[in-house]
């Protein structure tokens, strides 16, 4: 099976490196030194792994074969692919690869039908279900544990419990201060 693991930015400095944005929990397994890597456009690899190193709190790589800024600037753009054996799980029980999730059928704690898995959107501060609805509809769904309270995987499902307004429109009021101006409105005094 194949999963993308890393998308290649912009060149950094003059010596071939390239910053890339990581798309893998297991960036030291997947993009390690020596690590082969089928790319999409197709055309651009297989790429091979020849340093990397982390500058800034981002990671640089550098190719075999890429010496110069214009080698990796061409390489902009560029997702990194590793082929991963299916039956191979994360070491971490609470973990989960893209693949084992996408297709779950999402439904509320209440058993209610939210609909289907068809992306994972990965995100600085959280990844993001987004759910197809049985109305053609999409809805984007954080997976956090307050919200994804159950991956059952033997069932392929994913149980949530939303707050009010996530999957509908019952959104309820939440800071006081919006509260009070509501009351001071239904008054009937005129400011």
């Amino acid at each position: 099976m194949q999963l993308v693991v890393a998308r290649i930015g912009r060149a950094h400095g003059i010596k071939g490196e390239v910053t890339v944005e990581v798309r893998t929990d297991e960036p030291e397994l997947r993009l390690g030194p020596g690590a082969v890597l089928m790319t999409d456009p197709a055309s651009t690899g297989p790429l091979t792994i020849e340093t990397g190193r982390v500058h800034s709190g981002r990671l640089l790589l550098r190719f075999e074969g890429v010496r110069d800024r214009n080698g990796a600037e061409a390489l902009r753009n560029t997702l990194l692919i590793a082929e991963v054996d299916p039956e191979v799980l994360p070491e971490e029980e609470d973990e989960y690869y893209d693949h084992q999730l996408m297709d779950l059928d999402v439904v509320t704690k209440e058993g209610a039908e939210v609909g289907r898995i068809t992306e994972i959107s990965h995100l600085p501060s959280q990844d993001l279900f987004i759910v197809e609805r049985p109305d053609g509809s999409e809805v984007m769904i954080p997976f956090v544990e307050e919200i994804v309270i159950e991956i059952d995987l033997e069932e392929q499902r994913a149980v949530i419990d939303p707050p009010p307004g996530l999957i509908d429109d019952q959104a309820e009021i939440a800071s006081s201060r919006d509260a009070s101006e509501d009351s001071s409105d239904s008054s009937g005094e005129e400011a």
